[in-house]
Protein backbone atom coordinates (compact mmCIF):
# COMPACT_ATOMS: atom_id res chain seq x y z
CA UNK A 1 0.00 0.00 0.00
CA UNK A 2 3.11 2.24 0.72
CA UNK A 3 4.40 2.51 -2.51
CA UNK A 4 1.00 2.25 -4.67
CA UNK A 5 0.08 5.46 -2.79
CA UNK A 6 3.34 6.96 -3.54
CA UNK A 7 3.38 6.70 -7.07
CA UNK A 8 -0.04 9.04 -7.97
CA UNK A 9 2.90 11.41 -6.64
CA UNK A 10 5.68 10.91 -8.65
CA UNK A 11 4.49 12.34 -12.60
CA UNK A 12 3.17 15.20 -10.92
CA UNK A 13 6.33 15.52 -9.32
CA UNK A 14 8.37 15.39 -12.24
CA UNK A 15 5.46 17.74 -14.66
CA UNK A 16 6.32 21.25 -12.33
CA UNK A 17 9.49 21.94 -13.72
CA UNK A 18 7.98 22.06 -17.25
CA UNK A 19 4.87 23.75 -15.79
CA UNK A 20 7.23 26.76 -14.73
CA UNK A 21 9.55 26.65 -17.71
CA UNK A 22 6.65 27.49 -19.86
CA UNK A 23 4.93 30.39 -17.65
CA UNK A 24 8.27 31.79 -16.86
CA UNK A 25 8.65 31.87 -21.25
CA UNK A 26 5.03 33.32 -21.36
CA UNK A 27 5.89 35.92 -18.72
CA UNK A 28 9.13 36.90 -20.72
CA UNK A 29 7.24 37.17 -23.99
CA UNK A 30 4.43 39.30 -21.95
CA UNK A 31 7.08 41.50 -20.75
CA UNK A 32 9.42 41.77 -24.22
CA UNK A 33 6.22 42.31 -26.16
CA UNK A 34 5.56 45.39 -23.14
CA UNK A 35 8.94 46.60 -23.23
CA UNK A 36 9.16 47.04 -27.28
CA UNK A 37 5.77 48.54 -27.13
CA UNK A 38 7.23 51.40 -25.13
CA UNK A 39 10.12 51.60 -27.17
CA UNK A 40 8.52 51.96 -30.49
CA UNK A 41 5.92 54.58 -28.43
CA UNK A 42 9.10 56.70 -27.12
CA UNK A 43 10.32 56.29 -30.99
CA UNK A 44 7.18 57.47 -32.32
CA UNK A 45 6.88 60.31 -30.18
CA UNK A 46 10.70 61.34 -31.01
CA UNK A 47 9.60 61.30 -34.68
CA UNK A 48 6.66 63.60 -34.03
CA UNK A 49 8.80 66.06 -32.11
CA UNK A 50 11.27 66.10 -34.69
CA UNK A 51 8.54 66.57 -37.54
CA UNK A 52 6.11 68.15 -35.90
CA UNK A 53 4.03 68.88 -38.75
CA UNK A 54 3.34 67.43 -42.40
CA UNK A 55 3.97 69.44 -45.03
CA UNK A 56 0.92 69.91 -46.89
CA UNK A 57 1.36 73.28 -48.57
CA UNK A 58 4.82 74.84 -49.37
CA UNK A 59 4.95 78.18 -47.50
CA UNK A 60 7.27 81.13 -48.64
CA UNK A 61 7.92 84.63 -47.81
CA UNK A 62 5.16 85.98 -49.81
CA UNK A 63 2.45 83.89 -47.80
CA UNK A 64 0.61 86.38 -46.26
CA UNK A 65 -2.80 84.29 -45.35
CA UNK A 66 -3.01 82.65 -42.33
CA UNK A 67 -5.03 80.20 -43.66
CA UNK A 68 -2.74 78.80 -46.10
CA UNK A 69 -0.07 78.11 -43.23
CA UNK A 70 -2.82 76.59 -40.95
CA UNK A 71 -2.76 74.03 -43.44
CA UNK A 72 0.88 72.42 -41.88
CA UNK A 73 -0.12 74.00 -38.68
CA UNK A 74 -3.62 73.56 -37.39
CA UNK A 75 -3.32 73.05 -34.28
CA UNK A 76 -1.47 76.96 -33.99
CA UNK A 77 -3.58 77.88 -36.30
CA UNK A 78 -7.15 77.02 -34.22
CA UNK A 79 -5.58 78.82 -31.32
CA UNK A 80 -4.90 81.69 -33.28
CA UNK A 81 -8.51 82.35 -34.45
CA UNK A 82 -9.36 82.43 -30.83
CA UNK A 83 -8.19 85.63 -30.65
CA UNK A 84 -12.06 86.57 -31.46
CA UNK A 85 -12.73 85.85 -28.08
CA UNK A 86 -13.83 88.46 -26.01
CA UNK A 87 -13.47 88.17 -22.47
CA UNK A 88 -12.83 90.87 -19.45
CA UNK A 89 -10.28 90.30 -16.35
CA UNK A 90 -11.25 92.58 -13.54
CA UNK A 91 -9.26 95.92 -14.83
CA UNK A 92 -9.27 95.49 -18.25
CA UNK A 93 -9.66 93.37 -21.87
CA UNK A 94 -13.28 93.81 -23.04
CA UNK A 95 -16.88 92.64 -23.21
CA UNK A 96 -18.83 92.46 -26.73
CA UNK A 97 -21.19 95.23 -27.05
CA UNK A 98 -23.34 94.86 -29.65
CA UNK A 99 -24.12 97.93 -32.32
CA UNK A 100 -25.99 98.54 -35.46
CA UNK A 101 -23.56 97.98 -38.61
CA UNK A 102 -23.31 101.50 -40.93
CA UNK A 103 -21.78 101.84 -44.42
CA UNK A 104 -19.25 104.05 -42.71
CA UNK A 105 -18.71 101.12 -39.81
CA UNK A 106 -19.42 97.62 -40.25
CA UNK A 107 -18.77 96.39 -36.57
CA UNK A 108 -21.21 94.55 -35.59
CA UNK A 109 -19.54 94.20 -31.85
CA UNK A 110 -17.55 96.77 -29.85
CA UNK A 111 -15.33 97.26 -26.71
CA UNK A 112 -16.78 99.62 -23.94
CA UNK A 113 -15.37 103.31 -24.35
CA UNK A 114 -12.92 104.07 -22.25
CA UNK A 115 -14.08 107.95 -22.33
CA UNK A 116 -17.40 106.47 -20.73
CA UNK A 117 -15.96 104.74 -17.77
CA UNK A 118 -13.61 107.75 -17.16
CA UNK A 119 -14.62 111.01 -18.91
CA UNK A 120 -11.50 112.79 -17.15
CA UNK A 121 -9.29 111.31 -19.96
CA UNK A 122 -11.27 113.80 -22.28
CA UNK A 123 -9.55 116.40 -20.15
CA UNK A 124 -6.70 115.02 -20.22
CA UNK A 125 -6.49 115.04 -23.79
CA UNK A 126 -8.56 118.12 -25.16
CA UNK A 127 -7.56 118.95 -28.42
CA UNK A 128 -6.37 115.64 -29.47
CA UNK A 129 -8.19 112.44 -31.29
CA UNK A 130 -8.35 110.16 -28.63
CA UNK A 131 -10.49 112.71 -26.89
CA UNK A 132 -12.98 111.14 -29.73
CA UNK A 133 -13.05 107.68 -29.33
CA UNK A 134 -11.10 105.14 -26.87
CA UNK A 135 -11.89 101.92 -25.90
CA UNK A 136 -10.93 98.82 -24.33
CA UNK A 137 -8.10 96.53 -26.12
CA UNK A 138 -9.51 93.70 -28.27
CA UNK A 139 -7.99 90.72 -29.41
CA UNK A 140 -5.11 90.90 -32.38
CA UNK A 141 -8.03 89.79 -34.67
CA UNK A 142 -9.57 93.05 -34.15
CA UNK A 143 -6.02 95.30 -34.51
CA UNK A 144 -6.62 96.02 -38.19
CA UNK A 145 -10.02 96.66 -38.16
CA UNK A 146 -10.55 98.68 -34.90
CA UNK A 147 -8.29 101.17 -36.16
CA UNK A 148 -9.84 101.15 -39.54
CA UNK A 149 -13.26 102.01 -38.06
CA UNK A 150 -12.35 104.10 -34.99
CA UNK A 151 -13.50 107.66 -35.08
CA UNK A 152 -10.13 108.92 -34.34
CA UNK A 153 -9.90 108.47 -38.06
CA UNK A 154 -12.20 111.54 -38.66
CA UNK A 155 -11.05 113.41 -35.87
CA UNK A 156 -7.53 113.73 -37.38
CA UNK A 157 -6.15 112.89 -40.55
CA UNK A 158 -3.81 109.56 -39.74
CA UNK A 159 -1.03 108.15 -41.44
CA UNK A 160 -0.05 104.70 -42.74
CA UNK A 161 2.94 105.05 -39.91
CA UNK A 162 -0.11 103.48 -37.94
CA UNK A 163 -0.46 99.98 -39.67
CA UNK A 164 3.29 99.03 -38.67
CA UNK A 165 1.35 97.69 -35.44
CA UNK A 166 -2.08 97.60 -36.59
CA UNK A 167 -1.74 95.33 -39.92
CA UNK A 168 0.60 92.59 -41.36
CA UNK A 169 3.05 94.73 -42.74
CA UNK A 170 5.99 92.65 -43.39
CA UNK A 171 5.04 91.50 -47.55
CA UNK A 172 3.65 95.07 -48.32
CA UNK A 173 6.18 96.85 -47.09
CA UNK A 174 8.77 94.72 -49.15
CA UNK A 175 6.25 94.78 -51.64
CA UNK A 176 6.20 98.47 -52.08
CA UNK A 177 10.14 98.84 -51.45
CA UNK A 178 10.75 96.52 -54.64
CA UNK A 179 12.54 94.03 -52.10
CA UNK A 180 14.03 96.40 -49.65
CA UNK A 181 11.94 96.64 -46.23
CA UNK A 182 13.29 99.65 -44.81
CA UNK A 183 12.77 101.05 -48.17
CA UNK A 184 9.28 99.95 -48.38
CA UNK A 185 8.74 101.08 -44.46
CA UNK A 186 9.53 105.00 -45.41
CA UNK A 187 6.90 104.44 -48.59
CA UNK A 188 3.96 103.75 -46.08
CA UNK A 189 4.50 105.91 -43.14
CA UNK A 190 3.72 109.49 -45.25
CA UNK A 191 0.90 107.89 -46.80
CA UNK A 192 -2.83 109.09 -45.60
CA UNK A 193 -3.72 106.33 -43.34
CA UNK A 194 -6.98 105.35 -46.47
CA UNK A 195 -4.08 104.94 -49.42
CA UNK A 196 -2.02 102.60 -47.11
CA UNK A 197 -5.39 100.68 -45.45
CA UNK A 198 -5.49 99.55 -49.25
CA UNK A 199 -2.40 97.98 -48.90
CA UNK A 200 -2.55 95.57 -45.96
CA UNK A 201 -5.47 92.53 -46.21
CA UNK A 202 -4.69 90.99 -42.69
CA UNK A 203 -3.71 91.88 -38.88
CA UNK A 204 -0.85 90.47 -37.72
CA UNK A 205 -0.21 86.90 -38.80
CA UNK A 206 2.03 83.80 -39.13
CA UNK A 207 4.51 85.52 -41.77
CA UNK A 208 5.21 88.69 -39.63
CA UNK A 209 6.56 86.29 -36.25
CA UNK A 210 8.78 83.19 -38.19
CA UNK A 211 10.79 82.29 -41.35
CA UNK A 212 8.68 80.59 -43.53
CA UNK A 213 11.48 78.11 -43.84
CA UNK A 214 12.81 77.58 -40.60
CA UNK A 215 9.87 78.86 -38.77
CA UNK A 216 12.35 80.90 -36.31
CA UNK A 217 11.64 83.67 -34.76
CA UNK A 218 12.59 87.09 -36.76
CA UNK A 219 11.54 90.81 -36.40
CA UNK A 220 9.93 92.05 -39.56
CA UNK A 221 9.17 95.66 -38.10
CA UNK A 222 11.69 98.45 -38.95
CA UNK A 223 10.78 100.54 -36.24
CA UNK A 224 11.65 98.07 -33.61
CA UNK A 225 15.40 96.55 -35.84
CA UNK A 226 16.22 100.73 -35.40
CA UNK A 227 14.97 101.04 -31.71
CA UNK A 228 16.43 98.05 -30.16
CA UNK A 229 19.80 99.22 -31.32
CA UNK A 230 19.81 103.03 -30.18
CA UNK A 231 18.45 101.06 -27.05
CA UNK A 232 21.67 99.00 -26.97
CA UNK A 233 24.04 101.80 -27.89
CA UNK A 234 22.81 103.51 -24.54
CA UNK A 235 24.26 100.81 -23.23
CA UNK A 236 27.32 100.73 -25.07
CA UNK A 237 26.45 97.95 -27.52
CA UNK A 238 27.90 99.27 -31.06
CA UNK A 239 25.98 97.97 -34.45
CA UNK A 240 23.45 95.21 -32.53
CA UNK A 241 21.88 93.38 -34.75
CA UNK A 242 18.84 91.55 -32.91
CA UNK A 243 19.02 88.90 -35.87
CA UNK A 244 22.59 87.68 -35.05
CA UNK A 245 22.91 89.23 -31.43
CA UNK A 246 19.49 88.03 -29.38
CA UNK A 247 18.59 84.79 -27.66
CA UNK A 248 15.98 83.10 -28.46
CA UNK A 249 14.66 83.45 -25.41
CA UNK A 250 15.12 87.27 -26.02
CA UNK A 251 13.17 86.95 -29.40
CA UNK A 252 9.93 85.65 -27.95
CA UNK A 253 9.95 89.15 -26.30
CA UNK A 254 11.03 91.19 -29.08
CA UNK A 255 8.70 89.61 -31.55
CA UNK A 256 5.81 91.34 -29.08
CA UNK A 257 8.11 94.42 -28.53
CA UNK A 258 7.51 95.37 -32.44
CA UNK A 259 4.28 96.73 -31.75
CA UNK A 260 3.47 97.00 -27.49
CA UNK A 261 5.80 99.56 -27.09
CA UNK A 262 5.89 103.77 -27.09
CA UNK A 263 6.47 105.50 -30.45
CA UNK A 264 6.55 108.72 -31.76
CA UNK A 265 6.25 109.91 -35.54
CA UNK A 266 9.34 111.73 -36.93
CA UNK A 267 9.63 114.84 -38.67
CA UNK A 268 7.07 115.32 -42.09
CA UNK A 269 8.00 111.99 -43.42
CA UNK A 270 6.05 110.41 -40.15
CA UNK A 271 9.28 107.49 -39.82
CA UNK A 272 7.74 105.63 -36.74
CA UNK A 273 10.27 106.06 -34.02
CA UNK A 274 10.87 104.27 -30.54
CA UNK A 275 12.07 107.06 -28.10
CA UNK A 276 15.03 104.70 -26.76
CA UNK A 277 18.58 106.36 -27.45
CA UNK A 278 18.55 107.10 -23.74
CA UNK A 279 17.16 104.40 -22.24
CA UNK A 280 13.26 102.72 -21.93
CA UNK A 281 12.21 104.13 -18.66
CA UNK A 282 9.46 106.65 -18.62
CA UNK A 283 11.68 109.18 -17.13
CA UNK A 284 14.48 108.55 -19.76
CA UNK A 285 11.86 108.69 -22.89
CA UNK A 286 10.70 112.10 -21.16
CA UNK A 287 13.88 113.77 -21.59
CA UNK A 288 14.83 112.46 -24.99
CA UNK A 289 11.20 113.95 -26.11
CA UNK A 290 12.37 117.09 -24.01
CA UNK A 291 15.80 117.32 -25.49
CA UNK A 292 14.02 117.11 -29.32
CA UNK A 293 11.25 119.73 -28.18
CA UNK A 294 8.97 117.13 -29.40
CA UNK A 295 5.17 117.65 -28.96
CA UNK A 296 1.66 115.42 -30.36
CA UNK A 297 -0.42 118.09 -29.75
CA UNK A 298 -0.81 121.58 -27.92
CA UNK A 299 -3.52 121.21 -25.36
CA UNK A 300 -6.41 122.85 -25.98
CA UNK A 301 -7.39 124.03 -22.98
CA UNK A 302 -4.10 124.94 -21.19
CA UNK A 303 -2.01 125.52 -24.38
CA UNK A 304 0.50 122.73 -23.27
CA UNK A 305 3.11 120.84 -25.07
CA UNK A 306 1.87 117.76 -24.66
CA UNK A 307 2.55 114.07 -25.61
CA UNK A 308 0.33 110.82 -26.34
CA UNK A 309 1.75 107.74 -24.96
CA UNK A 310 1.27 104.52 -26.89
CA UNK A 311 1.06 101.08 -24.87
CA UNK A 312 4.42 100.55 -23.76
CA UNK A 313 4.13 97.39 -22.55
CA UNK A 314 7.96 96.26 -23.42
CA UNK A 315 9.03 99.05 -21.63
CA UNK A 316 7.49 98.53 -18.13
CA UNK A 317 7.64 94.75 -18.38
CA UNK A 318 11.74 94.94 -18.80
CA UNK A 319 11.77 97.35 -14.99
CA UNK A 320 9.85 94.43 -13.65
CA UNK A 321 10.71 90.86 -11.98
CA UNK A 322 9.66 88.41 -14.76
CA UNK A 323 11.92 90.28 -17.19
CA UNK A 324 14.58 90.12 -14.46
CA UNK A 325 14.23 86.29 -13.91
CA UNK A 326 14.59 86.08 -17.45
CA UNK A 327 10.61 85.25 -18.20
CA UNK A 328 9.56 86.40 -21.54
CA UNK A 329 6.18 87.70 -23.15
CA UNK A 330 5.31 84.58 -24.39
CA UNK A 331 5.82 82.48 -21.32
CA UNK A 332 3.05 84.06 -19.63
CA UNK A 333 0.96 85.27 -22.62
CA UNK A 334 1.73 82.11 -25.00
CA UNK A 335 2.66 79.85 -22.85
CA UNK A 336 3.45 76.24 -23.68
CA UNK A 337 1.31 73.62 -24.02
CA UNK A 338 1.30 69.79 -24.90
CA UNK A 339 -0.91 68.53 -27.69
CA UNK A 340 -0.20 64.81 -27.86
CA UNK A 341 3.74 64.33 -28.26
CA UNK A 342 4.04 67.90 -29.64
CA UNK A 343 5.50 70.82 -27.16
CA UNK A 344 3.79 74.06 -28.88
CA UNK A 345 3.12 77.75 -28.09
CA UNK A 346 -0.34 78.64 -27.16
CA UNK A 347 -1.32 80.86 -29.89
CA UNK A 348 -4.56 82.40 -28.56
CA UNK A 349 -2.61 85.28 -27.14
CA UNK A 350 -4.14 86.54 -24.33
CA UNK A 351 -4.11 87.72 -20.53
CA UNK A 352 -2.25 84.95 -18.44
CA UNK A 353 -5.78 86.02 -15.83
CA UNK A 354 -7.66 84.02 -18.18
CA UNK A 355 -5.37 81.08 -18.24
CA UNK A 356 -4.22 80.76 -14.96
CA UNK A 357 -3.49 76.94 -14.46
CA UNK A 358 -0.65 76.76 -17.73
CA UNK A 359 0.37 79.92 -17.73
CA UNK A 360 1.10 81.30 -13.70
CA UNK A 361 1.09 77.73 -11.94
CA UNK A 362 4.37 76.16 -14.38
CA UNK A 363 6.34 78.05 -11.85
CA UNK A 364 4.00 79.45 -8.87
CA UNK A 365 2.90 76.08 -7.04
CA UNK A 366 0.08 77.99 -5.60
CA UNK A 367 -3.83 77.82 -6.29
CA UNK A 368 -5.50 79.41 -8.94
CA UNK A 369 -7.17 82.00 -6.71
CA UNK A 370 -4.01 82.76 -5.02
CA UNK A 371 -2.29 83.66 -8.20
CA UNK A 372 -5.24 85.48 -9.32
CA UNK A 373 -6.02 87.78 -5.93
CA UNK A 374 -2.24 88.46 -5.80
CA UNK A 375 -2.31 90.24 -9.48
CA UNK A 376 -5.80 92.00 -8.33
CA UNK A 377 -4.25 93.19 -5.23
CA UNK A 378 -1.30 94.84 -7.59
CA UNK A 379 -3.16 96.11 -10.07
CA UNK A 380 -5.86 97.10 -7.73
CA UNK A 381 -3.31 99.42 -5.67
CA UNK A 382 -2.21 100.71 -8.96
CA UNK A 383 -5.42 101.51 -9.97
CA UNK A 384 -6.07 103.67 -7.24
CA UNK A 385 -2.80 105.39 -7.43
CA UNK A 386 -3.60 106.24 -10.76
CA UNK A 387 -6.86 107.75 -10.13
CA UNK A 388 -5.21 110.02 -7.85
CA UNK A 389 -3.22 110.95 -10.15
CA UNK A 390 -5.70 111.57 -12.45
CA UNK A 391 -7.41 113.85 -9.96
CA UNK A 392 -4.13 116.16 -9.59
CA UNK A 393 -3.69 116.50 -13.61
CA UNK A 394 -7.50 117.48 -13.63
CA UNK A 395 -6.99 120.02 -11.04
CA UNK A 396 -3.90 121.28 -12.63
CA UNK A 397 -5.19 121.55 -16.19
CA UNK A 398 -8.46 123.10 -14.25
CA UNK A 399 -5.63 125.93 -12.56
CA UNK A 400 -4.23 126.54 -16.13
CA UNK A 401 -7.40 126.79 -17.83
CA UNK A 402 -8.93 129.38 -15.40
CA UNK A 403 -5.40 131.73 -15.05
CA UNK A 404 -5.35 131.59 -18.98
CA UNK A 405 -9.16 132.65 -19.50
CA UNK A 406 -7.72 135.33 -16.91
CA UNK A 407 -5.27 136.76 -18.95
CA UNK A 408 -2.27 134.85 -17.40
CA UNK A 409 1.31 135.49 -19.88
CA UNK A 410 2.58 132.68 -21.62
CA UNK A 411 5.65 133.92 -19.70
CA UNK A 412 3.48 133.06 -16.18
CA UNK A 413 1.72 129.98 -17.88
CA UNK A 414 5.01 128.54 -18.88
CA UNK A 415 6.45 126.47 -16.07
CA UNK A 416 3.13 124.57 -14.83
CA UNK A 417 2.61 124.12 -18.57
CA UNK A 418 5.98 122.25 -18.47
CA UNK A 419 4.94 120.54 -15.29
CA UNK A 420 1.64 119.69 -17.21
CA UNK A 421 3.41 118.06 -20.14
CA UNK A 422 5.36 115.60 -17.89
CA UNK A 423 2.73 114.53 -15.24
CA UNK A 424 0.44 113.86 -18.27
CA UNK A 425 3.17 112.32 -20.22
CA UNK A 426 3.95 109.77 -16.71
CA UNK A 427 0.20 109.26 -16.31
CA UNK A 428 -0.62 108.35 -19.38
CA UNK A 429 2.55 105.67 -19.71
CA UNK A 430 0.79 103.80 -17.40
CA UNK A 431 -2.86 104.93 -18.75
CA UNK A 432 -1.77 103.18 -21.94
CA UNK A 433 0.20 100.55 -20.57
CA UNK A 434 -2.10 97.57 -20.17
CA UNK A 435 -1.51 95.90 -17.06
CA UNK A 436 -2.23 98.04 -14.81
CA UNK A 437 0.78 97.83 -13.30
CA UNK A 438 0.91 94.01 -12.99
CA UNK A 439 4.24 94.32 -15.54
CA UNK A 440 6.32 96.01 -12.94
CA UNK A 441 4.12 97.14 -9.81
CA UNK A 442 6.94 99.27 -7.75
CA UNK A 443 7.95 101.33 -10.98
CA UNK A 444 4.25 101.98 -11.97
CA UNK A 445 4.11 103.35 -8.45
CA UNK A 446 7.01 105.20 -9.03
CA UNK A 447 5.70 106.54 -12.42
CA UNK A 448 2.31 107.78 -10.78
CA UNK A 449 4.16 109.34 -7.97
CA UNK A 450 6.07 111.20 -9.73
CA UNK A 451 3.40 111.94 -11.74
CA UNK A 452 1.34 113.62 -9.04
CA UNK A 453 4.07 116.01 -7.68
CA UNK A 454 4.49 117.29 -11.05
CA UNK A 455 0.93 118.09 -10.95
CA UNK A 456 1.37 119.62 -7.46
CA UNK A 457 4.29 121.52 -8.52
CA UNK A 458 2.13 122.78 -11.53
CA UNK A 459 -0.14 124.28 -9.02
CA UNK A 460 2.29 125.98 -7.19
CA UNK A 461 4.65 127.28 -9.70
CA UNK A 462 1.12 128.83 -11.46
CA UNK A 463 0.27 130.16 -8.01
CA UNK A 464 4.04 131.84 -7.80
CA UNK A 465 3.74 133.63 -11.12
CA UNK A 466 0.62 135.18 -10.81
CA UNK A 467 1.55 137.06 -7.76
Amino acid sequence: MSANSSNPASPVGSRSPLRWVVMTAVIACVLTIGVTAVLVNIFEHKQDARNPFFRVVELTDETQDPAVWGKNFPIQYDLYRRTVDMKRTRFGGSEALPRTPTDADPRSVLAQSRLEEDPRLKTMWAGYAFATDFREDRGHAYMLEDQTFTERQQAAQQPGTCLHCHASVYIPYVKLGEGDLFKGFAKMNPMPFAEARKLVTHPITCVDCHDPETLQLRITRPGFIEGIKAYKASQGVADYDVHTMATRQEMRSFVCAQCHVEYYFKGPEKRLTYPWAKGIKADEMLTYYDEIEFTDWTHAETGAPVIKAQHPEFELWNQGIHSRAGVACADCHMPYMRVGAMKISDHHVRSPLLNINNACQTCHKVPEAELLARAETIQERTYHLRDRAMNALVALIDDLKAAREAGATDEQLAGARDRQRHAQFLLDFTEAENSMGFHAPQEAARILATSIDHARQGQVELRDARK
